[in-house]
């Protein structure tokens, strides 16, 4: 029977055999392996350099012999391991050797049944098989333990010796074998070094000057100190390239200044010192002004090593200030204003950035000004930009009692000899404050009067006083007004100052923030006021004027927002002042027998309504974002929209896309109090809606994917969508309110069979909100619902609106064909004709 049948058997046999060839090389070649070790561990322990020159080579010598001598006997020694002796010690590992068993022929009786159990019982034996443990027996062999000492240093070599202490082992081992009279010839090392080190500014490497190759030309930056070592005696380095800076003859360091050659041995290097350039610094276009009165400034700069710092230098230009009023007197002496510009961390070879900083309360602030760029390198050198003639960007104040208190402070901060004037300015300002000036700041107006009229008028009492000014007019200009109407009419006469003025894109967009919120909160309070009468005590409340909505009033909003992106400010200003106009005059009607439904609703049309513009604003800022990123600036606002700063960049830190998120999950709450839910009207109001919010979560992708030009086209979707969502929910709003006149009409005798729209005898058409058809201020036909804003102004009422527009396209046509016309003008034209 095999044994290779048995696995365990196999696998034993193996293992044996292997434990025995162990054995074997172990036993024949541990003298050669020891011997090894120690001539490793003294190589790398520094031994063999540390032994004398003279014993050096005898020690090699022997060791050498002993190596060859052991390998040999290793050799002779072993013995290659065969199978049967394998067999045989594993057999004699087992009771009764069932492997030799297994083995054996039976020469009677081979098949009888008493062999085959003797085979079965054996081969259960057999199966017991386990890999003998090899043994070398080599503390027999070696009763001093050398093998463990080598072993011992092997390690310590392993672990502290190294390349360094073996080299220099093997160079003593070489150096005793070479014939007598030859070391002479051989060098020990190079007679010099050379190293150019370039200004640490200028970021390049060390050059080690014996790696380069002969003859090649060093390109070495002004400045570069270059040093050597000389080593052996009579060489001297000869240079043109620059002073000496160091003593030591040895060890000669001097400074690369010009191009010339250095000598030193039987080398030459030809040395071609690269000059520092002048960094280069200019300045973008003049500076903007931000709404919040921040100054705006690009900028950019260049240099071939880099830019270490860069400052703007902001100096007062005389000559070119309107030296009237308070600005006759002689100007106090101060300091040019200089900002350090902001700089990357990294390569500063070609700079672009911005300085954004806020100068409102400098003296200067709105007064011409000499801006000027500076850039330093490494060496001090210093760049600078041609001058620039700006206005220096400041606050402006609209408000006229706080944009006087500003020239006041102006004044006093230029030269304290307008003491005088301003308190006679501050006595007509306060005279008969009676509902023009507040106590609080009447008492420290009148006290500030006092202060400018004394003798202890000093530079620090004057810069407190500015300060006292300062806040007080912005206090003026941001403070809210208890009564609404006023609050609306100083911001509608606000924006229509600036508007006039020529403000910046950001400045007109904020005032129109703040006419926004104004005039909501002015319809909130005639709201609330109406709320609670009773109708009929003014019957004819509502037939006097046109009927409009709050979302009428929106739409003319954006109207005059959309007038004054496109830059047709004229428009807009005429636009605004029918505006003011219907707002002296309008009523908050709520329709007779507005139920409970009714007064849920209009909470979420306000709502929906905020929601909406605040995604028109959203929408806006992202068009300018992408008038930014290609350039281009605003029509009529010649350069002053480039540059402006980046308003959409998110309140509180948060970018467009973030707001976009909040704007659909805001939608979404509103969603779910929507009232009316199951009507017709309600599920139309909520399926609009629903795409609205689709259309959101599109716009917040491309936003944040950087697709600027999908995002507005969802967004303008989303807008749709919320607009068709708020008209559903009007008509419903205005059904219900429908109903509750009908019903009450039907109690008074009135006949009920009338429904909306029927005719009603006498012939009259019965239209919602009193008979008559809800036109918005443009003249368009729009359904109403909720709160109704009626006002007096004939701006809604005249002819035909279809006809008015035909006229309006004829005249743009006529004037588009002129060619006398500016040509700004008439392509301006020709895109209107193109759009519509």
């Amino acid at each position: 029977m095999s044994l290779q049948t048995i696995p365990r058997v196999e696998r034993a046999l193996r293992l044996t055999r292997w434990g025995m060839a162990w054995e074997r090389a172990a036993r024949a070649f541990w003298p050669l392996l020891t011997l090894l070790a120690v001539g490793f561990a003294a190589l790398a322990l520094g031994g063999v350099a540390a032994l004398p020159g003279a014993a050096l080579p005898w020690l090699a010598g022997l060791w050498l012999i002993a190596v060859v001598i052991a390998a040999g006997r290793g050799g002779w020694k072993f013995r290659r391991v065969r199978s049967y002796e394998a067999l045989e010690r594993l057999d004699r590992t087992l009771p009764g050797r069932p492997l030799t068993a297994l083995r054996d022929r039976a020469a009677i009786g081979g098949e009888g049944a008493l062999w085959q159990a003797h085979l079965a019982q054996m081969q259960q034996a057999a199966r017991a098989a386990r890999a003998v443990r090899p043994d070398a027996d080599l503390a027999r062999r070696d009763p001093y333990a050398l093998r463990l000492a080598a072993l011992v240093a092997l390690v310590m070599a392993l672990i502290f010796g190294g390349a360094g202490q073996m080299g220099q082992g093997v160079r003593a081992i070489a150096a005793t074998m070479t014939a007598p009279g030859d070391d002479a010839g051989i060098p020990s090392g190079p007679a010099w070094e050379g190293w150019a080190e370039p200004p640490a500014y200028t970021r390049r490497p060390t050059i080690y000057l014996n790696a380069t190759a002969e003859g090649e030309v060093l390109e070495l930056p002004k400045g570069t100190e270059v040093s050597f070592r000389l080593y052996g005696g009579g060489i001297e380095v000869v240079q043109d390239i620059g002073p000496a800076s160091g003593e030591d003859q040895t060890a000669p360091v001097f400074r690369a200044e010009r191009t010339g050659a250095i000598e030193v041995g039987n080398r030459r290097f030809d040395v071609a010192v690269l000059p520092d350039a002048v960094p280069v610094i200019r300045a973008g276009a003049a500076p903007v002004r931000r709404a919040d009165g921040r100054m705006i400034q690009d900028f950019s700069a260049a240099d071939d090593h880099g830019v270490s710092e860069a400052s703007a230098v902001i100096a007062l230009d005389l000559p070119k200030i309107d030296r009237r009023f308070g600005l006759a007197a002689e100007p106090e002496p101060r300091d040019p204003i200089t900002l350090a510009l902001p700089l990357p961390r990294g390569g500063r070879q070609d700079v672009q950035g911005q300085l954004v900083e806020d100068l409102s309360r400098h003296p200067w602030a709105n007064l011409p000004v000499r801006l000027t760029l500076e850039a330093v390198d490494g060496i001090e050198q210093v760049g600078q930009s041609d001058p620039m003639s700006v206005n220096l960007p400041g606050r402006r104040f609209f408000d006229p009692l706080a944009a006087a208190l500003i020239e006041m402070r102006r004044d006093l901060l230029w030269s304290r000899e307008n003491a005088g004037r301003s308190a006679e300015i501050l006595r007509a300002v306060t005279w008969q404050p009676e509902g023009f000036v507040e106590g609080d700041l009447y008492a420290q107006l009148r006290g500030a009067v006092g202060l400018l009229e004394g003798d202890d008028f000093t530079p620090e009492a004057r810069d407190r006083l500015a300060e006292a000014l300062w806040e007080a007019a912005v206090q003026l200009e941001d403070g809210g007004l208890q009564d609404a109407l006023e609050r609306m009419r100083q911001a509608q006469e606000r924006l229509s100052e600036a508007i006039r003025n020529g403000a910046s894109p950001d400045e007109i967009q904020r005032l129109m923030d703040e006419l926004r919120e104004a005039t909501d909160a002015y319809t909130q309070m005639l709201a609330e006021q109406s709320e609670g009468q009773d109708r009929t005590d003014s019957p004819d409340r509502g037939q006097q004027g046109q009927q409009i909505t709050g979302g009428q009033i929106q739409e003319m909003m954006d109207e005059i927002q959309r007038l004054m992106n496109e830059g047709r400010m004229a428009e807009a200003e005429a636009l605004l002042e029918q505006f003011n106009r219907m707002m002296e005059n309008l009523q908050v009607q709520q329709g007779q027998g507005e139920g409970q439904e009714g007064g849920q609703g209009s909470q979420p049309m306000n709502r929906l309504a905020d929601t909406l513009r605040e995604q028109q604003r959203l929408s806006d800022e992202a068009f300018r974002d992408m008038q930014r990123q290609f350039g281009q600036g605003q029509q009529g606002q010649g350069q002053q929209g480039q540059g402006e700063g980046q308003q959409g960049g998110g309140q509180d830190g948060q970018s467009l896309a973030d707001r976009q998120r909040a704007l659909r999950e805001e939608l979404g709450q509103q969603q779910g109090l929507m009232p009316g839910q199951g009507s017709p009207e309600g599920d139309a109001a909520r399926r609009q809606l629903d795409e609205a919010g689709r259309a959101m979560e599109d716009a917040e992708q491309a936003l944040r994917d950087g697709d600027t030009g999908q995002a507005l086209q969802r967004q303008a979707d989303a807008i749709q969508s919320m607009r068709e969502g708020m008209r559903a929910l009007g008509d419903m709003m205005a059904q219900q309110g429908q109903q509750g006149q009908e019903g009450q009409q039907a109690g008074e005798g009135q006949q009920p069979g009338n429904q909306p729209g029927e005719s009603a005898p006498g012939g009259q058409s019965q239209q919602p909100y009193q008979g008559r058809p809800v036109l918005d201020p443009l003249g368009r036909e729009s359904g109403g619902g909720g709160n109704v804003v009626t006002s007096g102004d004939p701006l809604a009422e005249g002819r035909d609106p279809a006809q008015r527009a035909r006229d309006l396209l004829d005249e743009i046509r006529r004037r588009s064909g002129q060619q006398d016309r500016p040509e700004d003008e008439r392509d301006y034209l020709g895109r209107l004709l193109d759009r519509f």
